[in-house]
């Protein structure tokens, strides 16, 4: 089954360590950063399990439909209070709790020190069937 891991800028869950944003990181923890992620993406490729990464600016904004002949609602940039998606991996497991082991493993990404960021990660399974509608 496939699972969609989402790496957040900034939102979700309160940060269970204070890092600061990357840009603030050495260059050495950065890369010591990167590293670890391509090696996670790596060691998912040799089990057969990852499927697509990518990573994200951190730009980026909300549009919707506001009617014919209207241009599209935007929101303009984002505010410092908006969720922001940094990136993600979309893997293909065999189950939730191999998913979730997965996303554990991500979180221990290294950050400033060499520490485990302890990122928290989404894990969102992919919609398989359309939800039934019953009366």
């Amino acid at each position: 089954m496939k699972y969609l891991l989402l790496k957040h800028y900034r939102g979700g869950p309160a940060p269970v360590v204070d890092h600061g944003p990357m840009d603030q990181w050495t260059p050495e923890e950065v890369d010591a950063h990167v590293q670890y992620m391509r090696d996670f993406g790596d060691r998912l490729q040799e089990k057969g399990e990852l499927v697509d990464v990518q990573a994200l600016t951190p730009e980026g904004t909300f549009v919707r439909f506001d009617g014919e002949g209207r241009p599209p609602v935007t929101d303009g940039p984002f505010a410092e209070t908006k969720d922001l998606i940094a990136g993600w991996y979309i893997i293909d497991v065999e189950s939730w709790d191999r998913a979730v082991e997965v996303a554990g493993d991500l979180s221990a990404a290294p950050g400033p020190g060499g520490k485990p960021i302890h990122e928290w990660l989404e894990v969102r399974p992919f919609l398989t069937a359309p939800p039934a509608v019953t009366d």
